[in-house]
């Protein structure tokens, strides 16, 4: 079984200014109601640590498996429950240059596996937009 999310935001700045938040993730627990706390060397190949916190829903810690982290453009990674094939899930975070002044910031993740079905993917979207709307508000008032 497979579930996909996928939210997009417009905001109002460069790529470079909307990375410099994304990617400070020190910062996380001071303005982002989702992700609680990313840790670890970004380097593709490294398993990092991620907190996360769905509205309405315990915060979960896992840690993945970096796929990409290209500065200005995405950081991917995927994560599974115990073991591959029970709860599988690749995570990413995408900015569009859109060549104005602007970025179309994309968050997405596809769910797969055996307990895939068990997933209450509305919090987990509501999730999503609550931290694409505080990402656009902190690059839109710096």
């Amino acid at each position: 079984m497979t579930k996909e999310i996928k939210t997009e935001i417009l905001i109002n700045e460069t790529p470079e200014k909307v990375w410099a938040i994304l990617a400070d993730f020190d910062n996380y627990p001071n303005w982002n109601p989702f992700i609680k706390l990313i840790k670890g060397e970004l380097k593709v190949s490294n398993k990092i640590k991620v907190s996360i916190q769905p509205p309405n829903s315990k915060a979960m810690t896992f840690k993945p498996r970096v796929l990409a982290f290209e500065a200005n453009k995405e950081f991917r990674w995927r994560g599974h429950l115990l073991f591959t094939g029970l709860f599988d899930g690749e995570h990413k975070f995408e900015l569009i240059d859109n060549g104005n002044g602007t970025t179309t910031f994309k968050q997405s993740e596809k769910f797969k596996g055996i307990f895939v079905a068990l997933l209450n993917i509305e919090n987990t979207k509501k999730g999503f937009e609550a931290m694409n709307e505080k990402l656009k508000e902190m690059a839109e008032r710096n």
